[in-house]
């Protein structure tokens, strides 16, 4: 029954078009199509939907890897779920021990359009990607949501045999994936379980510095508020208070991280490009601030040396193929065969 339901998705994604590929091209100024169908109460304080592939409400010894897939600005968690369940089919043998979780971060226009209930958490519509408070009916970080999945993996009645979480996240899901690595705090509890976690972030605007220093000084001299958070570390959310950016920083050279460019994803005027000064300091375009972010990192006292970068070549800002891709297959799966390796 699995299996039909995974070919279903397929034949859903093929209908429709490439997901990924159309994310962010229709404005996130309108409710979403679908809720995900799952709920998750984070502290008490709210409920998060999110899709499941399988029931967490009972032990699944079977799984010994979770990847976490994040949407993009459009909120679209339906489609991220197709094609999460792509890169599983994809995966082959290697898939089928793997629990794919692709959470919803709502915003209010979606709450009243499908009369949701009043504990549902909804955010700004942008506000998420970088670890906002929630407007209602609590103010949690969409981090403290990614916490409280993190911690649910981490109960072992539940994952006995869970040995992997892969958070990962494509264009506006990049953006959290790659500002969680830096913030996040729900890793200690997987691991005081020796649960092992990687963060694998594709094809973002933007990224999160740790210094004041851009690769295009005359538009960061020239952008007020280009240091502030998202984009570096001044004026953090509460989330982040209690750290300070040298913390941070060390934080973040200690996960694993995997950067995943398009080699296709060069276009300065892409319609969901951030354009902002803020952004514009980091480079042109996201295949070139992919680069300079991580030589940036690379050349930080004693280097990154659990970050890679891989090049997915022919590739343009299209998650599917970014995720499907060999490299994509072996960032989320551990699949050998990505050339770009080493």
């Amino acid at each position: 029954m699995r299996t039909l339901a995974r070919l279903v998705a397929i034949a859903l994604v093929l209908t429709c078009g490439r997901a990924w590929a159309a994310d962010e091209i229709a404005p996130n100024r309108k409710p979403v199509r679908a809720v995900a169908d799952a709920r998750l109460s984070v502290g008490g304080r709210g409920i998060l939907p999110l899709y499941l592939s399988s029931d967490w409400s009972m032990p699944l010894p079977a799984i010994s890897r979770a990847i976490i897939v994040l949407h993009g600005r459009l909120r679209n968690a339906d489609e991220y779920y197709l094609s999460a369940n792509t890169a599983q089919l994809a995966a082959g043998d290697d898939g089928k021990h793997a629990l794919m979780i692709v959470p919803q971060f709502l915003a209010e226009i979606d709450v009243d359009a499908h009369k949701l209930p009043a504990d549902m958490l909804r955010w700004s519509l942008e506000g998420w990607e970088g670890g906002d408070a929630a407007l209602a009916p609590n103010p949690v970080s969409s981090f403290e949501a990614l916490d409280a999945i993190l911690a649910k993996l981490s109960d072992r009645r539940i994952f006995p045999n869970l040995k992997q979480v892969v958070v990962a996240g494509h264009s506006g899901g990049g953006q959290v994936a790659q500002r969680y690595a830096v913030a996040g705090k729900g890793e200690a509890r997987l691991s005081r379980q020796h649960i092992e976690i990687r963060y694998v972030v594709a094809n973002p605007s933007s990224y999160a510095y740790f210094s004041a220093e851009r690769p295009v000084p005359a538009m960061a001299a020239s952008c007020p508020g280009y240091n502030n958070w998202k984009y570096g570390m001044d004026e953090r959310p509460p989330y982040l208070a209690d750290a300070t950016p040298a913390a941070l920083e060390q934080r973040y050279v200690e996960r694993e991280v995997i950067y995943l460019l398009g080699t296709l994803d060069t276009n300065p005027e892409h319609h969901a490009l951030d354009k902002s000064c803020m952004a514009k300091a980091q480079g042109p375009t996201r295949y070139a601030r992919g680069h300079a972010y991580a030589d940036t990192m690379a050349k930080r006292d004693q280097g990154t040396p659990n970050h890679r970068v891989w090049d997915i070549p022919g590739v343009g800002h299209d998650g599917d193929k970014m995720l499907t891709s060999k490299c994509g297959l072996a960032a989320l799966f551990d699949i050998p065969g990505c050339g770009a390796e080493r």
